[in-house]
């Protein structure tokens, strides 16, 4: 059967744009082609620096005849509405079927040739691509992602009829820009295209330039006896920068060596694109590679040495930066962080680092760490930020600041605190695990987690400009790993303890409760006497309530009125505002636990079985977790399965007697009449709860479901004997009492209604 080749050659498609496109040319062909009933059986998509390509194998030459029934106007309906159906499907009236009071018509289609189809396909898909950044060009109205020179389309070796603002489809194409002949080449199927390709210079598919790239960078350094530095990321964006790549060894001076190996890496990755080599002892070592997208005249030699000239001025401009940031030190740093803006609903750099400072004091028991070098290492986490080589190379921050740490002479725990308070930056990243550090990583990401939602700038959909979803899952990461047991309403409620730190001398932070309104602040001429500690009534508002940073001017350091009922707003000017504690403490604490369900689905867990253990309330993720895993092996469980169907069946029964009135309140008694069956289920409840309450309390989670598993043999008893709604008033409330005795019990270990199955 026939083929279609498709190649879309244009100017420079941006690296990073590639992969997405082949697989949005990909779908698109496919949607449309199984819209118009086109069987195929293979569909591939490329992409490359210059040009897209899409081939389609075994395409029929046309679209299957086919037929359609429509449903006409009941017989005997006004002759309008039946002369309307006629004209719409083209028939008479002797040609329809009369079929359960009303007409039909089979109206046939024949199948429009696929040339015709493929011409629409690739107008609408060229005229719909959904680049990120497109543009226009000449006197044209065509939008792509950059000036669209040339479309080959062929099907079945017949060029297709396309013409898109005066761009005709033909048979030919384009090889590499500077090598080879430069005229066009001709091609009117695959395999003469591909091969037409490579002989003018050009690696068609992704995967293979980049093999190519890693064997001979590879070579290459084993060549020197050195080894490539890995990095995934920079070869998938140098495969796409080059359509005949070329790697080549360069040299560089051995004297920039003594900065930081991560500069040296991120100057060659972020701005030159050149892979990092180290020697067999793992150090850095004088040396890069660089891709070339030609096969140089003279072995690369003159290639490599004007790239090498390129580094050396990169470095050197980094040696400036370091030599002048150790000079500065971390004093005017931190005196410059008071003039950057994190946001302005939440305020300054310096602000947040107050906020960092209290929190990481906060959470370090819980961590493992002492509080107070946790607040020296949120003390100085930002400093870095107002550093030169932050500046120049902002992927550096933190990295840094553990460097400049160690310079300064601080405790070689903050420094390394410092150098992690961002990781994992992404699922691939590792996660930290001394407790300093993690301690400021989860100070770090609850801050921007719980500040962001304090002021309403929650993610919606996929927007998520603040990356919450990313810090949560970094959250969700450090707990478990760490098993570190720090509930999320209380963490939210530390954030909020935290804004103490807006305190200064004309600031206060305002409180609202329904009986209570006030304001915390400090004297300006005693600003070390700080809050009234006997304040207890605000301390507890600001944990629950909306909080306001006002601007006051009292000479009391702080200002309470009791006499007010009701919340109300501050009267003073506002500087910043945050929504209520308890609203923020249950949307982040939702928040997390979806993400810890996506997190654990990816894992293989069920979600179901998350939310029937969140339905319980709690909030600590490594209680859930250790609650969800109990769960799924006990529901894999005969016991567990056949329970779970009892419960149900159960809840099902009250909700029906519940729906009548109310049901009975108390707890079931021992009836002496009572079949065998009833009492040996109030044993065996009897004998459960207990061990069921005494496992909870101890987290033997997998010990409560064993205590559970107890009652299967008798609950099934129970409903394979027993009639619940007896006509015996006495009878049936007690047996509603058990059965509700039965339900509560399991719903102490997890939700069962939230359960499928």
């Amino acid at each position: 059967m026939p083929q279609l080749l498709l190649e879309l050659l244009s100017e420079e498609i941006p690296a990073r744009m590639q992969p997405g496109a082949a697989r949005d040319l990909e779908r698109m062909a496919r949607e449309r082609l199984t819209a118009a009933e086109l069987p195929f059986e293979r569909l591939r998509a490329f992409a490359g620096p210059r040009r897209l390509t899409l081939v389609v194998d075994e395409l029929p030459a046309a679209q299957a005849d086919r037929s359609e029934e429509r449903k006409g106007p009941r017989v005997g309906a006004p002759e309008a509405a039946l002369a309307g159906f006629l004209r719409s499907t083209g028939l008479a009236q002797d040609q329809l079927t009369e079929r359960d009071g009303a007409w039909f018509a089979t109206v046939a289609h024949a199948g429009r040739p696929t040339p015709e189809i493929v011409a629409e396909m690739v107008e609408a898909i060229v005229r719909g691509f959904p680049w990120p950044k497109s543009m226009l060009w000449g006197e044209g109205r065509l939008r792509w992602v950059r000036p669209l020179h040339r479309i080959l389309c062929v099907f079945d070796r017949k060029v297709v009829p396309i013409n898109i603002d005066g761009i005709v489809a033909s048979d030919l194409s384009d090889g590499h820009r500077f090598m080879g002949e430069r005229t066009p080449f001709r091609a009117r199927d695959f395999d003469e295209y591909r091969e037409a390709l490579a002989g003018h210079f050009v690696v068609l598919d992704a995967d293979e330039r980049q093999s190519r790239i890693h064997s001979g960078a590879e070579a290459l350094c084993h060549a020197h006896d050195l080894e490539l530095v890995e990095d995934e990321g920079l070869l998938e964006e140098v495969g796409g920068l080059t359509e005949w790549p070329v790697p080549l060894l360069g040299t560089m001076d051995p004297s920039f060596l003594q900065l930081p190996p991560e500069v040296i890496r991120t100057s060659m990755r972020t701005h030159l694109r050149y892979f990092a080599v180290r020697d067999r002892a793992g150090a850095m070592a004088p040396r890069f590679v660089v891709v070339a997208n030609i096969e140089p005249a003279d072995g690369g030699a003159l290639v490599a040495a004007g790239n090498a000239r390129v580094l050396s001025a990169r470095l050197k401009d980094a040696q400036f930066f370091w030599d002048a940031d150790r000079r500065a030190g971390f004093d005017a740093w931190l005196e410059k962080l008071k003039g950057v803006t994190f946001h302005a609903k939440l305020g300054t750099m310096a602000e947040r680092v107050g906020r960092l400072e209290l929190i990481s004091e906060a959470i370090a028991p819980a961590v493992g760490a002492e509080p107070k070098r946790a607040r020296e290492a949120a003390h100085f986490a930002k400093a870095d930020l107002a550093s030169g080589m932050v500046g120049e190379f902002p992927e550096l921050q933190g990295v840094m600041g553990a460097y400049y740490a160690r310079e300064a002479g601080l405790a070689r725990g903050v420094a390394e605190a410092i150098g992690a308070q961002y990781k994992p930056a992404g699922p691939s990243d590792e996660v930290p695990t001394p407790p300093l550090a993690m301690t400021l990583a989860l100070a770090d990401k609850l801050d921007t987690l719980t500040g962001f939602f304090a002021i309403g700038e929650k993610p919606t959909g996929s927007r998520d400009p603040y990356a919450l979803r990313r810090a949560a899952l970094g959250v969700i990461r450090i707990v478990l790993k760490s098993e570190v047991r720090l509930p999320i309403r209380k963490a939210v409620q530390d954030w909020y303890r935290s804004l103490k730190a807006y305190l200064a001398p004309g600031r206060g932070v305002y409180v609202s409760a329904p009986r209570t309104t006030g304001w915390l602040g400090i004297d300006p001429d005693e600003p070390d006497l700080g809050i009234d500690p006997y304040l207890e009534e605000i301390e507890a508002a600001l944990i629950t309530e909306a909080v306001w940073v006002i601007e006051v001017d009292e000479d009391r350091p702080v200002y309470f009125d009791r006499t007010v009922v009701g919340r109300r707003p501050p009267t003073q000017p506002v500087i910043y505002s945050f929504r209520a504690a308890r609203d923020v403490a249950e949307e982040v604490t939702a928040f997390m636990v979806e993400r810890l369900k996506v997190s654990l689905r990816e894992q293989g867990a069920r979600h179901d079985l998350v939310d029937a253990v969140f339905a319980l309330g709690d909030d600590d993720l490594v209680r859930i977790v250790r609650r969800v895993e109990a769960l799924e092996r006990f529901l894999g469980t005969d016991d567990g399965a056949n329970l779970l169907a009892a419960y149900k069946r159960a809840s099902n029964i009250l909700a029906a007697e519940a729906k009548k009135g109310e049901l009975p309140a108390g707890a079931p008694a021992a009836l002496a009449a009572a079949p065998r069956e009833e009492q040996a289920l109030l044993k065996a409840l009897t004998a459960a709860e207990p061990k069921v309450e005494a496992a909870l309390e101890a987290e033997d989670f997998a010990a409560a479901m064993r205590a559970l598993a107890a009652l299967r043999a008798p609950v099934d008893a129970f409903f394979e004997k027993v009639l619940v709604n007896s006509e015996v008033a006495a009878e049936r409330a007690n047996r509603l009492k058990l059965l509700s005795a039965v339900r509560a019990l399991m719903g102490q270990v997890a939700d069962f209604s939230q359960v499928s199955g």
